[in-house]
């Protein structure tokens, strides 16, 4: 029997279900953990704090886009107000507005996942068999030919002429037309996000999806969960409708990503008895810069990222320890207008020049792997949302100003006549020999202009209560029928577009949970 999408607007009474399994977030992990429960018979409900949109509702306007399907029109950020936390608000989550990246996780982390963190189930041997079957499900092939624009082609030649090894990245696509509107959710239902995969496949095998929730309370006793409290939202006013929703389940699984899982268990008391919630938290904190070139580029067209530089993914450091390169994938940026203009530290004259010949502006952009050891923290704050501590230490900011410089270098390399920092003020380069004003620009709070899409931790898997916050089953230390699927679990970060572990995780999860 097949299930169904309800909304806020469908609740018009306070409402108590029921059910085997309740999940919390409908992105890769919440939606792909609802799939595989509801193919096995389980009765389930996802709830999902944003709204429900479908292709009928993608307009392609990147400002009206980012207000439906980014929490906080992508305006929330850290404590320091340096970095922007990026993160879904619709059915489906981020993968609704993400690149589509979809990278296996490597094996040189899943080993470091092992031999420094101790996690069990979940090397090659379990995540591959998961992967093998997600390809044929999201359609996952390396990007080809005629799906790189101009800047990825650039990049690419850069990366050759540079000596830096880089490859095709791989895609969740089918059919795409290479509108270049990713961000804004795909008009065509070409990018295999959640939303044209695991959300309806989950509703076939008979889940119920509730859009608008927000979910609250917990109620439990002896290390089990009995309900779940939660509010009904009014979408139009972003206020609460009046009405609420209980939830009676089995089993509950918190997969509301890597900026709510901890904040919804440290709001529900769990801190107390476990010390690591919040603990051990990262973000892939993003940089990148523009080009000017004499050549037609309209960064706005075709897929975002079809070549990732791969040369400098791990960090590199000498034999005493210190850092030399290194840390970050290097990839071709992609922007609307809109936000190329916002996003540029110039005014007057001078932005106006630079938007007067907005299709020769080029741009790259670097995903950091967050160094292990300078981690933050993520609580809650006043009212109620999620609070970030990231302290940006020494080799994290080393790692930041060596990925500038590499930006700039391609750029360069490629045939930019002049390179624009994307930072707080105006950095102006006219050469590669112009590098070390990198060395004199400020991190955060008005030095680089950073987003985080991509966070992990808070909810970190090990054997030891006291050190982690899941076991290896996923389940909550202390708790029988608690349970936490999305990156919040990751040890650290796994060093690639995080989707494609996110889902494998969860599938595992998804086992634990039917054998529970």
């Amino acid at each position: 029997m097949s299930g169904k999408i309800w909304q806020g607007k469908d609740i018009t009474a306070d409402t108590t279900i029921e059910a085997d399994v309740c999940i919390i977030g409908s992105g890769c992990g919440g939606a792909t953990l609802a799939k595989q429960l509801a193919l096995a018979g389980r009765t389930v409900v996802v709830l999902e704090r944003g709204g429900y949109y479908t292709e009928a509702d993608f307009d392609q306007d990147e400002l009206n886009m980012n207000g439906k399907l980014s929490a906080n029109r992508s305006l929330k950020s850290s404590t320091d107000g340096g970095t922007l936390l990026l993160s879904g608000n619709n059915v489906g989550g981020a993968s609704v507005h993400y690149w589509a990246d979809t990278y296996r996780t490597p094996q040189d982390r899943l080993d470091h996942w092992t031999q420094r963190y101790g996690l069990t189930g979940h090397g090659a041997a379990e995540l591959s068999p998961a992967w093998d079957a997600l390809d044929k499900v999201l359609n996952v092939h390396r990007a080809d030919e005629e799906h790189h624009n101009r800047m990825n082609q650039l990049l690419r030649e850069g990366a050759k002429k540079l000596g830096w090894e880089g490859n095709a990245v791989p895609q969740a696509r089918k059919g795409c037309v290479k509108s270049g509107h990713c961000m804004q959710g795909c008009l065509y239902a070409a990018k295999q996000s959640q939303l044209v995969t695991h959300i309806p496949q989950a509703v076939a095998a008979g889940a119920n999806v509730y859009a608008d929730i927000l979910a609250e309370k917990l109620t439990h006793a002896n290390g089990k969960v009995s309900s779940l409290a939660c509010r009904v939202m009014d979408r139009a006013t972003n206020r609460p409708s009046g009405h609420t929703l209980n939830v009676h389940a089995k089993q509950f699984a918190v997969a509301a990503g890597g900026y709510y899982s901890a904040p919804f268990l440290i709001a529900n008391g769990l801190q107390s008895q476990l010390p690591a919630l919040g603990q051990h938290f990262g973000m892939n904190p993003t940089a990148w810069a523009f080009g000017l070139y004499d050549e037609d580029i309209t960064l706005w067209r075709n897929i975002p990222a079809a070549f990732g530089v791969e040369e400098f993914r791990l960090a590199r450091f000498d034999a005493q320890n210190r850092y030399l390169e290194g840390g970050y994938l290097l990839m071709a940026n992609q922007v609307q207008p809109g936000t190329l203009a916002g996003t540029m530290p110039l005014m007057g004259d001078e932005i106006g020049e630079w938007m007067g010949q907005a299709h020769k502006i080029g741009s790259t952009i670097v995903w950091l792997d967050d160094y292990e050891e300078e981690l933050g923290t993520i609580g809650i704050n006043a009212d109620g949302s999620p609070k970030v501590d990231y302290p940006y230490g020494p080799v994290t900011t080393a790692m930041l100003r060596d990925s500038m410089k590499k930006q700039v270098q391609v750029l360069f390399a490629t045939g930019a006549r002049k390179v624009l920092l994307g930072s707080g003020r105006r950095v102006m380069l006219d050469s590669a020999n112009d590098l070390s004003a990198i060395d004199q620009l400020d991190i955060t709070g008005g030095g680089l202009f950073m987003a985080a899409p991509h966070p992990f931790g808070g909810c970190r898997m090990g054997a030891d209560p006291k050190t982690s916050v899941v076991g290896m089953d996923h389940r909550v230390h202390g708790f029988s029928n608690l349970f936490v699927a999305d990156p919040s679990v990751f040890p650290t970060g796994p060093s690639v577009d995080p989707s494609f572990t996110i889902m494998a995780f969860s599938t595992v999860a998804a086992k634990h949970m039917l054998a529970a």
